[in-house]
């Protein structure tokens, strides 16, 4: 039986999971975190999201908690995502991390961690998005060239890093597997007279409206047709099934950082 402790337990990710988890065979919740006085501190963590009492109360600190789990199940925010890996670490634990805008230097700083930690990063733990990205990379390689790729993501709101990192995760399978740099390749809007599409570019547009859950369409554009490939979702289940699948599988690897990819079996073995 794995136990899992969840961070950002009272945030919508974190609620989801706790409340799957509850219906999840092999695997359990042992313990939740939250920030420091949020209202859930101290509270049984299955009220409010219909469980009943669970006997396992909130508390603000992973440090005291951490020693109870087999692995972190962590949705929050970039920083603390990063701080949580660093106490992971330390207690040689494994972690899952579903956090997006990450800096460069925070990635870098990832890298080294994990050469001692076992750690799923990913921006989208969802099966069907990470199908998409192995049906992408297998497209842009018969299409090469002839085809200009656009890419358009929309999230509800309340997001606050923009393109999406699955967006960006997009963008990264296509330009490597037709051999492009990505930075380079990229054009984040257009606007006015920007002469004629360059065969290079690939075009990645943001939508920030109500409460869409996540919406990614791809565009391989050719000379008298179009491919169209489209991931919607309805809600954050999805998201959060992926990242249970995760936890229980990530406890039984090696030190080093993974992604959905590895967790699905779809990465090519080299």
């Amino acid at each position: 039986m794995v136990k899992a402790v969840v961070t950002g337990a009272a945030g919508r990710m974190g609620g989801k999971i706790i409340s799957l988890i509850s219906i999840t065979e092999g695997i359990n919740i042992v313990a939740a975190v939250e920030v420091a006085g949020h209202p859930i501190i101290g509270r049984d963590i299955g009220q409010g999201l219909g469980l009943g009492n669970t006997g396992i109360l909130a508390c603000d600190k992973l440090t005291d908690c951490i020693d109870q789990a087999d692995v972190v199940i962590d949705f929050t925010n970039h920083e603390t995502s990063l701080n949580y890996f660093k106490i992971a670490n330390q207690r040689n634990r494994a972690i899952v991390i579903g956090s997006t805008g990450f800096t460069d230097s925070e990635k870098k700083e990832i890298n080294e961690l994990a050469k001692n930690t076992r750690c799923v990063l990913t921006p989208n733990m969802s099966v069907g998005v990470n199908v998409m990205l192995k049906v992408l990379e297998y497209c842009a390689g018969i299409l090469k060239d002839d085809y200009d790729v656009e890419i358009i993501e929309a999230h509800h709101h309340l997001k606050k890093d923009a393109p999406s990192g699955t967006a960006l995760q997009m963008a990264k399978v296509i330009s490597d597997k037709l051999g492009r740099n990505m930075e380079e390749s990229l054009v984040y809007s257009r606007r006015g007279l920007i002469g004629e599409r360059t065969k290079k570019e690939i075009g990645i547009q943001t939508i920030r409206a109500g409460d869409i859950a996540g919406d990614h369409t791809v565009i391989f554009g050719g000379i008298g047709e179009r491919l169209e490939f489209i991931h919607r979702a309805h809600n954050r289940d999805n998201f959060a099934k992926g990242a249970i699948r995760a936890a229980q599988w990530i406890v039984n690897q090696q030190n080093g950082l993974y992604d959905m990819q590895d967790v699905l079996g779809l990465r090519e073995k080299t």
